[in-house]
């Protein structure tokens, strides 16, 4: 069974920096990663996303502002998230899609609470 480990949520002033981590328990046939974001009241909505192949995938809110990185030694994906805003805040929730056998994966949750 495919495990994801995340780190690296937390408490943040409006304006500053967090960096989330999430590493994988697999390493082959994985065929993307990234992070998804649940605000109370909210359905999941996509951060970003990024290919084996290195190819990324940002939600128009997360564009200019956030970064998302791929460890592929260390089956890690890394989101850095720079100038956050009070509506960044919510659970992020890391996300692995496996080409085979196909499955789709999700870590348990970081909170990221934001200050305005």
């Amino acid at each position: 069974q495919v495990q994801l480990v995340e780190s690296g949520g937390g408490f943040v002033q409006a304006g500053g920096s967090l960096r989330l981590s999430c590493a994988a328990s697999i390493r082959f046939f994985i065929d993307r990663m990234g992070w998804y974001r649940q605000a109370p009241g909210k359905q999941r909505e996509l951060v970003a996303t990024i290919a084996s192949g290195g190819s990324t995938n940002y939600a128009d809110s997360a564009k200019g502002r956030f970064t998302i990185s791929r460890d592929n030694a260390k089956n890690t994906v890394y989101l850095q998230m720079n100038s956050l805003k009070f509506e960044d805040a919510g659970v992020y929730y890391c996300y692995l899609r496996r080409s085979f056998p196909p499955d789709d994966v999700w870590g348990q949750g970081t909170q990221v609470t934001v200050s305005s």
